[in-house]
């Protein structure tokens, strides 16, 4: 079974090809960040229209590199949501409208689910169970996960997910946009001279909270500028405690997950999983506990087609699809897939 899968849930257009036996065919990936910079942010029109130019030419493409026609897809999945609307209803559409066209089945995946499943795409996969952590730009959850389709939320973000809370720290200390990947860099000149808090970690529980940490840092940077002659290091430092707090906290949190669920294998993926201190802050902590970790490669860390491919294709083979509506949710919680 060749699937075809196709990701506009954000600022990239992902399009890739997925066999059930052979593995991953082909996949590309259109990234929107050089348009966005300008704005210092996502424009979820100007998302939208670039999705409309890019995604049937690099389905084009994805085909030919494959040495496949449209005659060899037998399924289409595409991210139904969460995401921006107008960027989801784009994807959706196409992928809706070329399965009627081709006379395959069409199955809508959600994008956590996706980053969720990211890491069976390696040759060495994670078996079920295991906890997931799911660290986005607009998420992050703690996931029990028994099977494909069977989640058991353990704990989210009550307000700012973990790379949102990087990307509003990296526009506070005038980094620009990406945010997230800036603010790393940074932090790689920086020594953590402050205490920053990790929020959440003195109370039971598996909920995060980044606010007060994106507040604590807003103080100590306007601190920081009161010494005109180091504000470019203590940037740097500011940068590094920020960074090795959000680590922290994520590896207290999932040690915490892994002790009371009882398993010993954990799942980092999304794009926050790229970042270099939290992949090395919970590596340790799960040698310590005495666990496994999986990561995607880096590649596969970001919004991807091969990603929503493979979900799409283990859904297609027990043979759930779409209806011939066009499907997206802006927001879909994971507890409600199945």
């Amino acid at each position: 079974m060749y699937v075809l899968g196709i990701e506009t849930s954000c600022d990239e257009t992902g399009v890739a090809i997925y066999h059930a036996k052979q593995g991953l065919i082909n996949h590309i990936l259109h990234s929107q960040v050089e348009m966005h910079s300008e704005y210092g942010g996502v424009v979820p029109e100007l998302a939208s229209r670039d999705h409309i130019r890019k995604l049937v030419p690099l389905i084009k493409q994805s085909l030919q590199e494959s040495g496949l026609s449209s005659a060899d897809i037998n399924g289409i999945a595409y991210t139904a949501g969460p995401g921006l609307m107008g960027a989801l209803l784009v994807g959706a559409a196409t992928a809706r409208s070329l399965a009627w066209a081709w006379d395959i089945p069409a199955v809508s995946v959600h994008h956590m689910e996706g980053h969720l499943l990211a890491p069976m795409l390696e040759e060495n996969p994670p078996a079920f169970p295991f906890v997931a952590l799911l660290i986005s730009g607009g998420h992050t959850l703690l996931v029990k996960v028994e099977g494909i389709g069977h989640y058991q939320l353990l704990g989210e973000s009550l307000d700012d997910a973990a790379g949102e809370a990087f990307d509003k720290t990296a526009k506070m200390l005038g980094l620009g946009y990406p945010g997230g990947p800036k603010l790393s860099a940074l932090a790689e000149h920086g020594t953590p001279q402050i205490k920053f808090p990790r929020p959440m970690t003195d109370r039971p529980g598996l909920d995060f909270s980044f606010s007060g940490l994106k507040t604590f840092t807003l103080n100590a940077f306007n601190a920081s500028e009161l010494d005109p002659n180091k504000t470019e290091q203590n940037k740097a430092n500011i940068a590094a405690g920020f960074q090795q707090a959000v680590a922290e906290t994520l590896s207290i949190k999932c040690k915490r997950a892994l002790q009371q669920t009882g398993l010993k294998r954990l799942v980092v993926a999304g794009g926050v999983s790229a970042n270099q201190q939290i992949r090395t802050s919970l590596t340790e902590m799960t040698a310590k506990e005495q666990a496994q970790i999986y990561f995607p490669r880096l590649e596969f860390c970001t919004d991807n087609g091969a990603m929503i491919a493979y979900a799409g294709c283990q859904r297609l083979m027990v043979g759930q699809q779409q209806g011939l509506e066009i499907f997206a949710r802006p927001r879909w919680p994971i507890s409600e897939l199945y």
